[in-house]
């Protein structure tokens, strides 16, 4: 596979831009829409013009063009031919490049049986859940074998329990593969679910570079912590271990079960928009489960962020405006929430 190293990148868009991705790495780069991060895949893979330098495994990739950088590059929208069945869909990439049938069929046999789709590789696209056109879209873009793969928000159409599937799968793809890979989002789940390293990306700039629990414990400026979602921060004052991987933690008067897998940790984050928040009690296994009250609400265009003050606690939720308005919940109004384990890091 190979590294990729972006020198003093500077367009429309970006500003004296300098990133390096290791060799077979997940790199998932956040940021607010508008920010440069599709610019940034889009001058990786040599879509549009810049100044500086970008380099493959330290060869400069600037006179090549995209049809020779042997980049992947998976967009938001699944872009699927709707003339051309799943097996032909997949198969086209090789077909351009006069492979022969034999190792085509191969290639998409392969494919299919990777990403569990050899039910359907006779349909059309109309014919496809939105995960499986996701599926089918990933494995038209591994069919090359890329050194390179760059996923532009891929799971921004789909509902929240088959993104969350297809998360677990394109990680352990990629893994396997060992393939270099950069994912652009604006979900800091996905961030935390599938980086080695996170980037995040403010008006063209990058703001910071660092492993994912590194960003969240420790941003540099209050605008990275704002893009990781504000999430909230509380010293732990005391850790009790329990059974089954399982620790309690005790923060001023608010007590929390995380996960623990062993080893010290004295810092807890929850992330706001793993929250969940009701008008009415949460019948749920979730164990952190709390009464809280509304203090304050502030919206950034389509988003909710939700002060809550819970046991002599703020904590930061984070909603959809659709979703915060469905609530019918006001200022000073108490309010049902739900912590689940997924919402809570530790370090």
């Amino acid at each position: 596979m190979a590294s990729i190293r972006l020198e003093n990148i500077t367009n429309y868009s970006c500003k004296c831009v300098n990133l390096e991705i290791k060799d077979g790495q997940m790199m998932v780069v956040v940021g607010q829409t508008g920010a440069g991060k599709t610019t940034l895949l889009n001058i990786i893979s040599g879509l549009v013009s810049y100044e500086g330098s970008v380099y493959f495994d330290e060869e400069c990739m600037d006179s090549i063009s995209p049809r020779y950088r042997d980049v992947g590059y998976l967009f938001q929208s699944f872009a699927l031919f709707p003339n051309l069945t799943v097996r032909e869909n997949i198969a086209f990439g090789l077909e351009v490049r006069h492979m022969r049938q034999e190792d085509i069929a191969k290639r998409v046999n392969e494919l299919t049986s990777m990403l569990a789709i050899e039910h359907i590789v006779d349909r059309y696209p109309k014919g496809l859940s939105g995960g499986e056109k996701q599926r089918v879209a990933f494995a038209r873009t591994l069919a090359p074998k890329p050194k390179i793969l760059l996923l532009d928000e891929p799971f921004s159409s789909l509902d929240p329990r088959t993104a969350s599937v297809l998360r677990s799968e394109i990680r352990s793809l990629q893994k396997r593969l060992h393939i270099t890979t950069i994912f652009v989002t604006h979900n800091q789940k996905e961030a935390f679910d599938l980086a080695d390293s996170v980037a995040v990306v403010d008006n063209g700039t990058i703001a910071q570079v660092g492993k994912p629990l590194e960003m969240l414990f420790y941003p540099k400026t209050p605008s990275v912590h704002y893009l990781l979602g504000s999430p909230t921060i509380l010293k732990c004052d005391e850790v009790v271990v329990l059974d089954f991987g399982l620790a309690k933690v005790l923060s001023g008067s608010l007590s929390l079960i995380v996960a623990h897998e062993g080893g010290f940790f004295n810092k807890l984050a929850i992330l706001s928009n793993e929250i969940r928040l009701s008008k009415y009690p949460i019948e749920s296994a979730i164990p952190n489960k709390f009464k809280a009250r509304v203090s304050d609400v502030k919206f950034q265009k389509t988003i909710a962020h939700i002060s809550l003050e819970i046991q002599g606690t703020t904590l930061m939720a984070e909603l959809s405006m659709v979703n915060w308005e469905q609530l019918r919940v006001d200022i000073e109004d108490e309010i049902f929430i739900a912590i689940p384990f997924s919402a809570i890091k530790i370090s």
